[in-house]
């Protein structure tokens, strides 16, 4: 097949570039950067922002399938970025497809789009989509997902996949800042530590992008569903947190402040950071405090039932390579194992 994979560069788009690749697919990724490991895969890059729509549409020419993972993430930042990146790429990657008779598109979407503040214990795909958003990014995905949904139709099969706190290896986000706030002493735990977590291991996720693209078709159960992604066993987060500091030879976390408190300081860092205009991230929101202190955790049986979703890596083979990924780090040899 030829598939391109836009943001084929990042976390999760270079592991489903490399799955691909190791399979035989001929793949071409769209991107921002210059990324060594994919002139390492041999595959064709573009270079370009998502928000170009002729350089959208040019890389899909010739392509059966797109894969769409490139977004920007966070908690933090203008309505105008997260939007015009998140959601209006989102539209021209589906002009693209369409103008170059791509047949299938798989979209990275998220759990957060339907995160209404409330806890989800085994939710399913009949969770609503939220109304009210606590910062930009899940906003933006809602709309993404919700337009990638719409154009499904005889001549493209779109699908939507959610995964949950995706980890791993590479990971350039959660688990370095995680570490980062351990080791300067500032970690702290929100709420009363029992909440639990629904996670995505990075292999696993990228696995599920090519187990739905090969089932995806005009007359398939999946084409124009969104489905939620995470491995099948939920954790306690920050049991999860603990036992991944330990390995990493740092103190667990001691300290903790009630969700109610959190809440309280992320609002009001909000507002003084959004009357600032201060581009750098609060150190805590509403949005934050929630997502640390409540439980959140999917009901992964309908992805099972419509494509077959299984994760290829189990959890304890899982934690062996983020923690041998940790420790070539630690080293400065990271390049050894990207």
């Amino acid at each position: 097949m030829n598939v391109l994979v836009t943001g084929g560069g990042g976390f999760l788009g270079l592991y489903i570039t490399e799955q691909l690749v190791a399979r035989g697919d001929h793949v071409r990724v769209l991107c921002r950067g210059d990324y060594p490991r994919l002139t390492e895969l041999g595959v064709d890059c573009r270079r370009a922002d998502i928000r170009d729509a002729e350089a959208v549409r040019s890389a899909c020419d010739g392509m059966d399938a797109v894969i769409h993972t490139a977004a920007i993430p966070g908690i933090w930042g203008s309505w105008k970025r997260f939007h015009s990146i998140n959601t209006l790429g989102t539209e021209n990657v589906i002009a693209g497809c369409q103008s170059a008779s791509v047949a299938k598109l798989v979209y990275t979407s998220s759990p957060s789009v339907v995160f209404d503040g409330s806890a989800h214990l085994n939710a399913d795909e009949s969770q609503p989509y939220a109304t009210r958003f606590l910062c930009h990014y899940p906003h933006s995905k809602a709309f993404a997902e919700q337009s990638v949904r719409a154009a499904n139709g005889s001549g493209l099969s779109t699908v939507a996949l959610r995964p949950h706190l995706i980890w791993g290896p590479r990971d350039n986000h959660l688990i370095p800042r995680l570490l980062q706030r351990a080791k300067s002493g500032r970690l702290r735990r929100v709420g009363d530590g029992s909440n639990w977590i629904s996670m995505s291991y990075v292999e696993n996720a990228a696995a599920a992008h090519l187990q739905v693209l090969d089932a995806l078709s005009p007359d398939s159960v999946a084409a124009g569903r969104a489905y939620f992604i995470n491995d099948p066993q939920p954790v306690v987060l920050w049991d999860w947190i603990n036992d991944l500091l330990g390995h990493a030879g740092l103190p667990p976390v001691r300290k903790s402040i009630p969700l109610g408190v959190a809440k309280c300081v992320g609002a009001v860092l909000e507002a003084i950071y959004g009357t600032l205009r201060l581009a750098s991230e609060p150190p805590m929101t509403r949005f934050l405090a929630l997502q640390l202190a409540t439980s959140h955790t999917y009901d992964i049986s309908r992805a099972v039932r419509d494509f077959g979703y299984h994760p290829i890596v189990d959890p304890g083979e899982a934690l062996r390579r983020l923690i041998e990924w940790l420790q070539f780090k630690s080293l400065g040899r990271e390049s050894c194992v990207d």
